[in-house]
C-alpha cells in the first residue's frame, strides 16, 4: 500500500508461496526506491511487462516467420520458399531464434554462421547470412529493429568457391547425348520426358510439372505460367513432340500431370528422376 501523486494505491507483488518472503521484501524495497525517485511502481511494473511481451513477440524467429509468410512465399517458387524456410529453421532459429531481433549483435550472428561453416557448408552459411539480412531489413521496415548487422560481417566468412556444373556445349557431344536418350531403356514416362526436353527447351521443373490441361495437341501448343516470373508462356510443339505426347497420353492421359510420379499420379515426377536417368547413361 503506498501513495503517489496524492493518491492511495496498492501494488501486487506476488502470491505466497510462489513468491517467497525474501523476494517479496526485495520487491517492496525496490518499489520504495522507485517512489523516492518519483516513479509509480505500478506503472513501472506494467511498462516492464509490456516490454517483455513486445520482446517475446519481436524475436528473430517471430519476425522471420512473418517475413516468410507475408513476403517471401509470394516472391519465389514454392520449392525455393520451402528450402529457405528449412535453412532458417535448421541453422538460425536454434541459435538466435528466441533472441529479441533488436538485441542481436554482429558477433552473435557471426557465431551462428560459423557453426554452419564448421560443418563444411560454406555456401549454406552465405545463403543463411543473406536470408538473415532480408529478415533484418523486414524488421527495420516494420519498426522492430533499427539496423541490419549483416553488412558488418563482410569478409568474415570463408569465400564460397563457385562450382560449375556439367554442360554439353559441343554439337558433337549433343549428338552423343541424343543417341544415348534414344537408346535408353528405362520407364516409358521417363523416356518421354528425356526426349521432350531438347525439343521444348523449358526449365526441368516446368517440364516435369506439365499439366495435360495446358497442352493442346490439335494446335500443337503448350501454355503455362512460368514458375519464376508468373508470365504466360506458349511453347510451340514440333511434330516430334506432338507424336511423343500422343503416345504418352495413352499411359498418363487420365492423370493431372503429363509426367506423374511413380508412387502417386497426384504428384509430378520427382526432380531426381531425369538426373538419375542421365547418370545411368553416363
Amino acid at each position: 500500500k503506498y501513495r503517489h501523486a496524492g493518491k492511495e494505491k496498492r501494488l501486487a507483488i506476488g502470491v505466497y508461496p510462489d513468491t517467497s518472503l525474501v523476494a517479496a521484501r526485495e520487491a517492496r524495497d525496490e518499489a520504495k526506491r522507485q517512489l523516492a525517485q518519483g516513479i509509480d511502481p505500478s506503472t513501472a511494473k506494467r511498462i516492464a511487462r509490456q516490454q517483455g511481451e513486445e520482446a517475446a513477440a519481436n524475436t528473430f524467429m517471430a519476425v522471420a516467420v512473418e517475413w516468410l509468410e507475408k513476403v517471401h512465399q509470394h516472391d519465389v517458387v514454392p520449392a525455393h520458399y520451402q528450402r529457405n524456410k528449412r535453412r532458417l529453421e535448421r541453422d538460425a532459429f536454434p541459435i538466435i531464434g528466441k533472441r529479441p531481433i533488436s538485441e542481436i549483435t554482429p558477433p552473435e550472428l557471426l557465431d551462428c554462421l560459423r557453426r554452419i561453416e564448421e560443418r563444411g557448408h560454406i555456401e549454406t552459411a552465405h545463403r543463411v547470412k543473406t536470408l538473415c539480412g532480408q529478415v533484418f531489413r523486414y524488421g527495420i521496415s516494420t519498426g522492430r529493429v533499427e539496423r541490419d548487422p549483416t553488412p558488418d560481417l563482410r569478409g568474415a566468412l570463408r569465400p564460397h568457391k563457385t562450382k560449375h556444373y556439367a554442360a554439353v556445349t559441343d554439337p558433337k557431344e549433343v549428338v552423343g547425348l541424343l543417341r544415348a536418350i534414344e537408346g535408353y531403356g528405362g520407364q516409358p514416362v521417363t523416356i518421354a520426358a528425356l526426349k521432350l526436353a531438347p525439343l521444348v527447351f523449358t526449365r526441368p521443373g516446368e517440364l516435369r510439372q506439365a499439366l495435360w490441361s495446358d497442352i493442346d495437341l490439335e494446335e500443337a501448343t503448350w501454355t503455362f505460367h512460368a514458375s519464376k516470373t508468373g508470365q504466360a508462356h506458349i511453347v510451340p510443339l514440333p511434330t516430334q513432340a506432338v507424336a511423343i505426347l500422343r503416345d504418352l497420353h495413352g499411359l498418363t492421359g487420365r492423370a493431372e500431370y503429363v509426367f506423374p510420379g511413380i508412387r502417386s499420379s497426384k504428384r509430378p515426377m520427382s526432380n531426381n528422376t531425369i538426373k538419375a536417368a542421365l547418370d545411368r547413361m553416363g
